[in-house]
């Protein structure tokens, strides 16, 4: 390049600078699309959906969330990395997109690392395991025993492959010897009505999802996957309780933004998010489903869901796991 041409350039990006600037600025300067890459029912659109009320407040801005479930959450995963990177659309990212997709899918259409920034993470919710009230077992011991005396009898339905709920579960057959058979379904909500319905015999999901019909006596409750036992079911064993030591499974929420997306918006967007997460309203709303807060910086998320990369990696190799 001339000295010229090279001073032309750096014309046209000091002009260019201020108006960047302002844009940055004045941001949000129009609603936020708030992507769920997930069917309606489950529990990414119940802390998406009340994020996004306290957001639009605080933001003085609609921050409306769209649903665009299927396909694993893979289609609208590509779909906001090739969103126009202004601080305008931002998606929910979750363990299964950002830590297990990336193992378990050989030829993903996106790259976590290359394709998004993390904003920040959100939320912590508790895996529960669960079982339709007509299977004749009453705790987390009983189904065990009565799966494993009757191999391959019971299905389990999954959100999909590779979600939160079949990781969960085949990390539970892993470690208990149990064999029983994956129903994929696109989404959560589809999942549920089976189970309701007796289609399907067991289940796991994160507790917001599940707790309306664990009070209602319409699902079973035999066991969580956390470490400690839930204040909002102080009854239900954990199943390291259960003589499995060390297991836990909980799913995971964070934000994301399009690769791209000036670092002024991330750092507001990521102050605003802390801010709702934190506020003792939200902390109320989210104990009363057994959610936990759990904000970070975009370094710290973005080394945390290198963690669960590992971490899953080696669950889906030693539960010989596939994409179907």
């Amino acid at each position: 390049m001339t000295l010229d041409r090279r001073r032309a350039c750096a014309v046209v990006v000091a002009l260019a600078l201020p108006g960047l600037a302002r844009a940055q600025a004045a941001w949000p300067r129009q609603s936020i699309r708030f992507v769920v890459p997930f069917a309606p029912g489950g529990t990414s659109e119940i802390v998406a959906r009340t994020v996004a009320n306290e957001l639009t407040h605080q933001l003085g801005q609609t921050v409306f969330v769209d649903n665009k479930g299927g396909g694993a959450g893979i289609p609208a995963m590509q779909e906001v990395a090739k969103a126009l990177p202004d601080g305008h659309t931002i998606i929910l990212g979750h363990v299964g997109t950002l830590a297990v997709h990336p193992v378990i899918f050989p030829n993903l259409p996106f790259d976590v690392n290359r394709d998004f920034v993390p904003v920040t993470l959100l939320a912590k919710v508790p895996n529960l395991f669960v079982i339709h009230p007509d299977v004749p077992a009453k705790d987390f011991n009983e189904f065990v025993a009565y799966v494993k005396s009757n191999p391959g009898k019971l299905n389990y339905g999954s959100a999909g492959n590779a979600s939160a709920g079949h990781l969960a579960m085949e990390y539970l057959k892993l470690v208990t010897g149990m064999f029983i058979t994956h129903i994929p379904y696109r989404g959560t909500g589809p999942a549920l009505t089976d189970l309701l319905a007796g289609r399907t015999q067991a289940f796991s999901a994160g507790t917001p999802a599940l707790l309306p019909h664990i009070r209602a006596g319409r699902l079973r409750a035999i066991a969580m996957g956390t470490a400690r036992r839930l204040p909002v079911l102080p009854d239900v064993p954990t199943v390291a309780e259960m003589g499995y030591k060390d297991f836990e499974t909980s799913q995971w929420y964070g934000i994301l933004a399009p690769a791209g997306t000036p670092r002024p918006i991330i750092a507001r967007l990521n102050a605003e998010l802390v801010k709702v997460m934190h506020s003792p309203e939200m902390k109320e709303r989210l104990a009363a489903i057994g959610t936990d807060p759990v904000t970070t910086t975009p370094e710290e998320f973005a080394a945390y869901i290198q963690a669960e990369i590992v971490k899953w990696g080696d669950v889906i190799r030693k539960a010989n796991l596939r994409a179907d």
